[in-house]
């Protein structure tokens, strides 16, 4: 005598029996980081573009390796590895972005968006945040932004290169927030210092 299972007991046994095998995305990171600004605007302080320079802050862009959420590692000059254990909470090239307005905010600059400096000659600042990660050979976080900022009124482009090398001791997934950090606010603070004056 022949026993059959109905199609409803055949389908959970066999969900049950693949359910350790199959997997439907890649394994989320044990560590999620994000940019903290060393220094930021006072709740409920007013700006007003009548008195003070404004801005607008373009998201950089990248190349492939940085459109990521993974921390990227420059193993040799032509391979790059990624960071065990650790990602971005969103791409680099926003996280960026907002740490530099924010930046730029406690330094005095009003940031507007684009919609919001359509009646108002606010300067634009764009560029190509080329590193983003760690670099290898010299044991360090490396942040390297190319900035290119049109001033408010002017027709003339000025283009300037911005780097920050924090030495680590390891490169791991606890090493890298703090060191990625603290390397991103240093380049943040050398545009705020160009794009502000």
């Amino acid at each position: 005598m022949k026993h059959y299972l109905s199609p409803a007991l055949l389908a959970v046994t066999l969900g049950l029996s693949l359910g350790g095998c199959i997997s439907f995305g890649p394994k989320p990171a044990k560590l999620l980081l994000t940019l903290t600004p060393v220094a930021s605007l006072p709740v409920g302080q007013v700006q007003t573009s009548a008195r003070a320079r404004s801005i607008v802050v373009q998201v950089p862009v990248t190349a492939a390796s940085l459109a990521t959420t993974r921390i990227p590692v420059q193993a040799t000059a032509t391979s790059l590895a990624y960071v065990k254990d650790a990602a971005w909470a969103e791409p680099p090239a926003r996280l960026f972005a907002r740490l530099v307005s924010d930046t730029l905010t406690a330094g005095g600059t009003v940031v507007l968006s684009g919609v919001q400096s359509v009646d108002s000659p606010a300067s634009n600042l764009a560029g190509e945040l080329r590193a983003f990660g760690f670099d290898a050979a010299t044991r360090s976080a490396i942040v390297t932004f190319d900035g290119v900022l049109t001033r408010g009124g002017a027709t003339a482009v000025e283009k300037r290169r911005f780097e920050a090398r924090v030495p680590v001791a390891a490169i791991d997934a606890a090493a890298a927030g703090p060191a990625l950090n603290d390397a991103a606010n240093q380049v943040a603070a050398q545009v705020a210092a160009w794009a502000g004056s």
